[in-house]
C-alpha cells in the first residue's frame, strides 16, 4: 500500500536477509525480540519471517508456564524459557503449559 510517497505494509512479514540457513519453522532471533521462519531461507538469501502470531515452539521442561507470562528464547537450548538472563524476549504464554510439557504457545509481536 502506498499513501504518497511513503510504502508500507501491515508489519506481520519481514524480509530476512540470512546469514546462515534457516529451516521453515524455526525461531528466528531478533536482537529484542523473535520471528518464525515462513519459509527455508538459505545462508544469504532473503526470506519470510512472521513477527506476529501464536506459534507453538519447543519450551524448557521442568518449568511451567501460565497465561500472560513474560517468555523468552534460550537460543543455546532453542528453547522458551521465563528466565531473561542475556536470552531474547519472545513475547507471552498464550496458553498454560505444565512443568513435564516440552512445547509452549507464545505469543510474538
Amino acid at each position: 500500500m502506498t499513501i504518497g510517497s511513503l510504502a508500507f505494509q501491515r508489519g506481520e512479514i519481514l524480509n530476512y536477509p540470512a546469514s546462515a540457513d534457516i529451516a521453515y519453522g524455526a525461531v528466528v532471533p531478533l536482537t529484542t525480540r523473535i520471528g518464525i521462519s515462513m519459509e527455508a531461507i538459505g545462508s544469504g538469501d532473503t526470506g519470510s519471517v512472521a513477527v506476529t502470531g501464536v506459534w507453538e515452539v519447543p519450551a524448557v521442561s521442568g518449568t511451567a508456564f501460565t497465561v500472560g507470562e513474560a517468555l523468552y528464547w534460550d537460543a543455546t537450548n532453542s528453547c522458551l524459557t521465563t528466565t531473561s538472563d542475556s536470552n531474547t524476549p519472545a513475547g507471552w504464554c498464550f496458553e498454560a503449559k505444565e512443568s513435564a510439557t516440552t512445547t509452549a504457545l507464545v505469543k510474538i509481536g
